[in-house]
């Protein structure tokens, strides 16, 4: 499936590239409820048959993978063995691997990094929900619990030590993409691989990907990026304290903690890096939104083959000295309004919120086409356009009725994780060539589609000028809920 239109985080934001759609060994396809987030895969290799069989081994490499390290599985291996308390079981290697990796990141990042950092989770999780404020005493007795070794390693043996609750968070789904990666590259005929999970990247093979670095002060799918890079080979990650936070009071607060203090970091919005190792790219993105900036610099620096783009919380953006970026082709450096008629308000902006009807696991995402119509039924602005093969674009009846196919060029975007088949992007009133439209009605439609599924056509009018309003669609087989808010930016 692509994704046709301006980019949407966390998943392949593609759109169709002549290349790709004359490739017969190209194989796209994206799907929900991996790993708590979406999946995205891109493979080339010299048949498409061969592709697809790469991307049978990638999924079935990923359901044994989950069933090792998952947390909340019923017989997932890790979220029994976490449940005893010091007997020392022989587990899989995977899993000595990860508590290996752990134990490492936990001292190079002075603590930054730490498997029960699920504790201040549900702590906070629970002050958001009765309004009351952890107490010092409180977090200064979690904390001790929480710097505890959690773990005795001996050989393939592994004997929980401490009685915190962990969880195999960061760079654990990064561990897992990579083995998938690894496995693809090594299939018959396969060339290159692109593996997205949840705004994280892994990259293989004969494969350059573009990559858009999301915008955290403005994090909807398709917003404009603070960053475009190149990547081959190499693995990018994204964490940041602008999605899955919780509220307390009125103040919004960040899901990353900090496990020496026990309190969400906030100094910093969002950190990106790019590293050859994927578990290395993972461990960093999270450390890094913990630790002081000048603490992340160095030890990025003592790394070394380390590139990094840090944006703090009051905008300000660190990136090393060999950040990759590239200019963004598909950005519009000038816009124009009609002065006839009353203008866009250029401080007001339209979100579209929508979430995927839950199927179960490895479901993949059905077609989908959204875009805006002025009161004559003439489009707009292409917002989106998920697809798979382009044979099956007539599924999506009203879009392939009239001229709203384009081209574009294929990239994708690393951004914060977000829960599966919840995605937000934004309309900021500009028309496809990147001009102001005048103020006044307008449609937003969603239009869905399944292969051997439903059909679903969802349509909200809404007037545009200098007041904020919010409306709701009712849900359906496809997408069970949608809403438009239209607000300052």
């Amino acid at each position: 499936m692509h994704i046709l239109s301006l980019g949407l985080s966390g998943i392949l934001s593609a759109i169709p590239n002549q290349a790709a759609e004359n490739s017969k060994g190209m194989l796209l396809s994206e799907f929900e409820a991996v790993l708590g987030t979406s999946l995205d895969l891109k493979i080339s290799a010299n048949t498409y048959e061969n592709a697809q069989k790469a991307e049978q081994k990638v999924l079935a490499e990923l359901n044994r993978l989950q069933q090792i390290l998952g947390s909340y599985g019923a017989n997932d291996e890790f979220a029994l063995w976490k449940n005893t308390y010091e007997q020392k079981i022989a587990v899989s290697k995977e899993l000595i691997e990860i508590a290996q990796a752990f134990d490492f990141w936990k001292e190079g990042t002075k603590g930054a990094i730490n498997p029960a950092s699920e504790e201040f989770t549900q702590l906070w999780k629970k002050a958001s929900e009765t309004g009351i404020t952890p107490s010092e005493e409180e977090l200064k007795e979690l904390i001790k619990k929480v710097q505890e070794n959690h773990w005795e390693i001996e050989g393939s043996n592994l004997t929980k030590t401490s009685e915190a609750d962990l969880k195999l968070h960061t760079f654990t789904k990064l561990y897992i993409a990579e083995k998938v990666t690894d496995l693809a590259i090594a299939s018959e005929g396969v060339a290159g691989i692109v593996v997205n999970i949840g705004g994280d990247i892994v990259v293989k093979g004969d494969m350059n990907e573009k990559v858009k670095v999301a915008n955290p002060q403005s994090a909807q799918e398709n917003a404009a990026p603070i960053s475009m890079v190149e990547i081959n080979n190499k693995t990018i990650a994204s964490s940041g304290n602008y999605r899955r936070g919780v509220e307390l009071n009125g103040e919004y607060l960040s899901h990353i903690i900090d496990p020496t203090t026990g309190k969400p970091a906030d100094q910093i919005a969002s950190a990106t890096v790019i590293h050859e190792n994927a578990v290395t790219a993972g461990a960093l993105a999270t450390a890094f939104n913990i630790l002081p900036v000048e603490e992340s610099i160095q030890l990025a620096q003592k790394l070394g083959s380390t590139d990094y783009l840090i944006v703090d919380h009051l905008g300000n953006q660190f990136q090393s000295d060999t950040w990759p970026s590239m200019a963004d082709e598909e950005q519009s450096s000038i816009s124009f309004v009609q002065l006839k008629e009353k203008g866009w308000n250029p401080k007001m902006e339209c979100s579209i919120d929508l979430e995927i009807a839950d199927l179960g696991g490895y479901a993949r995402r059905p077609y989908v086409a959204i875009w805006i119509e002025d009161e004559k039924g003439n489009p707009v602005r292409r917002i989106a356009l998920w697809y798979r093969k382009p044979r099956w674009l007539v599924d999506l009846r009203y879009w392939s009725s009239g001229s709203r196919n384009t081209d574009y060029n294929i990239s994708s975007i690393t951004g914060a994780t977000r829960g599966s088949g919840k995605y937000s992007l934004v309309w900021d009133g500009k028309d496809d060539a990147g001009q102001y439209v005048n103020q006044g009605n307008y449609t937003v439609i969603i239009e869905a589609a399944r292969e051997h599924g439903s059909y679903q056509l969802m349509k909200q009018s809404m007037k545009f000028d200098d007041k904020a309003k919010t409306a709701s669609l009712s849900g359906n087989e496809e997408i069970s809920a949608a809403k438009l808010n239209f607000t300052s930016k």
